[in-house]
């Protein structure tokens, strides 16, 4: 066997493998001692079929089965142990190959197109400025945060007079031209409205101050400005049908309900952050306040490697790739897009290849490492984060190991918690080395950063 790569420029090189009988005779005799001991042949029992019969009935297929293994486990092995910075994969030279027969030679020669990454250097200093942004925690979100609790908390209760919000139930009719309940007209008991929902202000203040037993006469069509879903839904009536219906209606209140928030105590406070974390008002909305600055920090940091990215990959400048070969990965890849689908996306896949190979040697500078603690723990983050989009601060460890337990068990998933650990490690390690121009934003200005 006879290995060697011989480069011909800076980010290409011809990878040749020579195979010799000897290299491979040992698997295939192998292989084709266990097909014998398998072989259903006619005339013979199992085990007991003549070798030279298996030779003819298998001898080629099993020839190039081995051939290939013993190619592929050479070049795998060649690339790692001599540390080749290959990108993509190794393709068949489409030029200087030789012809092979498995028939007729014993002596096999493989010729590889290597794309080799490209050679540059790329280190982090305090000349690097790289903005900053510090998403500001209005008091407002503060308080529809602790809103949001109390109303977790919040009971229905029944009221004798109408204020905006409430909500109604009661007798539906629809009306004549003279003002009386109209023969064979629609009619609904048990009607539920939420008035602060109309969209026409004169009939949504009809409903202003209204008591329990009070009849009033009001439009749905004009009040919902003929919305189907919304009419169709009141009426009981098919959304085909809604068109038809413009008449007023009576409608008699029988029941008023209206939603009082909870009060923020001790109970809020144990439900939200665990038992006795927190103990007053005070202490529950600063708590609440870092709760929400931490969810802006990640986003922060996020942030930060997309303009670091731009001030390395500018720092680095236009790197030198071995375009057709790369093309040639990119197409063996995306077979059923085609051409054009590379044509159209090369330059952006570069992009990225350049940004992970300035990833890849930033990472391996700070020393960056990724343990299974690691994974676990950002997928218990990820957890805890799905939690509180819906208030939930504080899940009781047994439940988050066993949500993340869950997100482990999918292979893209792990992918994509790893890279959420690289990334958010290599953020930590070089924000000291570089100069921040920090700026505080609104949550508004923040999100137009991304537009």
């Amino acid at each position: 066997m006879n290995v060697s790569l011989q480069n011909i420029d800076k980010v290409s090189a011809l990878l040749t493998v020579k195979l010799e009988k000897a290299d491979y005779q040992e698997k295939v005799d192998k292989s084709l001692k266990h097909l014998r001991q398998k072989a259903q042949v006619p005339g013979f029992r199992p085990g007991m079929v003549p070798m030279g019969l298996v030779k003819k009935m298998y001898g080629k297929s099993v020839l190039a089965e081995e051939v290939n293994k013993v190619l592929s486990e050479t070049v795998y092995n060649y690339i790692r142990d001599n540390k080749v910075n290959m990108l993509g994969e190794p393709l068949p030279n489409e030029e200087k190959q030789p012809e092979i027969d498995f028939d007729t030679m014993e002596e096999f020669e493989f010729l590889f197109d290597i794309a080799l990454a490209p050679e540059f250097e790329v280190k982090v200093s305090a000349d690097d400025k790289v903005p900053y942004y510090n998403i500001e925690v209005t008091d407002e979100m503060v308080d529809n945060q602790v809103k949001a609790y109390t109303q977790r908390n919040g009971s229905y209760n029944k009221v004798e007079v109408y204020e905006n919000d409430d909500m109604l139930k009661g007798l539906l009719a629809e009306l004549d031209e003279e003002g009386n309940t109209k023969e064979g007209g629609i009619q609904v008991e048990g009607a539920v409205m939420l008035p602060a929902y109309m969209k026409n202000e004169e009939q949504k203040a009809i409903f202003a101050g209204a008591k329990v037993n009070d009849v009033l006469v009001f439009n749905p069509n004009t009040a919902w400005d003929g919305s189907e879903a919304e009419l169709a839904s009141l009426l009981k009536i098919d959304k085909e049908k809604v068109a038809e219906v413009k008449s007023n209606f009576s409608y008699q209140v029988e029941e008023i309900t209206r939603f009082v928030p909870g009060e923020l105590n001790q109970e809020i406070f144990d439900q939200v952050f665990g038992k006795d974390v927190v103990k007053t008002a005070d202490e529950f909305r600063a708590k609440v306040k870092d709760v929400i600055a931490g969810q802006f920090a990640s986003n922060s940091d996020y942030r930060f490697l997309i303009d670091l990215r731009k001030v390395l990959t500018d720092k680095v400048g236009k790197l030198e790739y071995p375009d057709a070969l790369l093309k040639r990965v990119m197409l063996l890849n995306n077979q059923d897009k085609g051409e054009q689908f590379v044509e159209e996306n090369y330059d952006k896949s570069i992009e990225e290849l350049t940004w992970h190979l300035i990833k890849e040697q930033l990472v391996k500078a700070n020393d960056i490492k990724v343990e299974q603690e690691d994974i676990n723990n950002m997928a218990k983050e990820a957890t805890r984060a799905q939690f509180a989009q819906y208030g939930m601060l504080s899940i009781p460890d047994d439940i988050l190991d066993n949500y993340a337990k869950e997100m482990l068990k999918k292979k893209d998933t792990v992918e994509g918690l790893v890279n959420r650990v690289v990334e958010s490690k290599l953020s930590a390690a070089l924000k000291p080395q570089v100069t921040l121009e920090s700026k505080t934003v609104s949550t508004e200005e923040f999100d137009k950063l991304f537009a």
